[in-house]
């Protein structure tokens, strides 16, 4: 089997409160290779958020180590984390988090700003055919408030493609849907990490959600269970 893409060995994360430190992660190891859908599930509190922010590099681990292609991410400094996970991660959270005071292509560019990659026409172009893929082409000039929560999550997915990722991180991402919007914004989320070739980890407490994936794992009091 071809070298993972993604490796965690050992990962641990501690959170001080007052005078004690909260153990929230307790030496996860986990490997996820190129073009895999692993999805991790556990309940409230397991640490399946904290792990996925670890595995994005929105946060450092206590101990332990994460490599993406063979790269640590404990090695970068903050600037050259930031900058990784603009070029080649992509998230999709529970809670959208897109910007009220910008329309929905507006957001869609938001990574390539920030990447510094906003080329003119090019930029508008893609996020315009992204939204088209995801079914919002007659949404464009809408801002969130116009759009429904289902919307607004597909036009967080457009945005988290934007810079053509390898890797896609789903936070609970059908968490505030009802069951019929949800399943087809999942049903979203595997045809465009199959067409676009993106490796997917997402983390549920929903054991049908799942079942989607090419692999799961468990997660309970910060372990991965066999």
């Amino acid at each position: 089997m071809s070298e993972p893409l993604l490796r965690a060995v050992g990962v641990r994360r501690s959170f001080r409160l007052g005078q004690h430190d909260l153990e929230v992660l307790r030496g996860i190891d986990l490997e996820v290779h190129a073009g895999e859908a692993l999805v991790i599930v556990g309940a409230s509190g397991a640490g399946k958020s904290t792990l996925l922010h670890l595995l994005g590099g929105l946060d450092v681990p206590t101990s332990g180590e994460i490599w993406f292609e063979g790269r640590s991410l404990r090695a970068m400094t903050g600037a050259e984390r930031s900058r990784w996970r603009n070029r080649y991660v992509g998230f999709v959270f529970q809670s959208y988090h897109l910007l009220p005071e910008l329309t929905a292509l507006e957001n869609v560019c938001v990574p390539a700003w920030v990447s510094g990659d906003h080329a003119g026409s090019r930029m508008w172009e893609r996020a315009a055919e992204l939204l088209r893929v995801v079914g919002l082409g007659e949404r464009l000039e809408h801002r969130p408030t116009e759009l429904s929560g289902g919307e607004q999550q597909r036009v967080a997915l457009a945005r988290a493609l934007m810079n053509e990722p390898r890797l896609l991180l789903a936070d609970e991402p059908t968490g505030n849907l009802d069951s019929k919007t949800g399943g087809m914004v999942l049903d979203l989320i595997w045809r465009l990490r199959a067409q676009f070739g993106t490796t997917l980890v997402m983390v549920t407490h929903d054991e049908h959600v799942a079942q989607r994936g090419d692999r799961v794992l468990t997660i309970a009091d910060g372990r991965i269970l066999s």
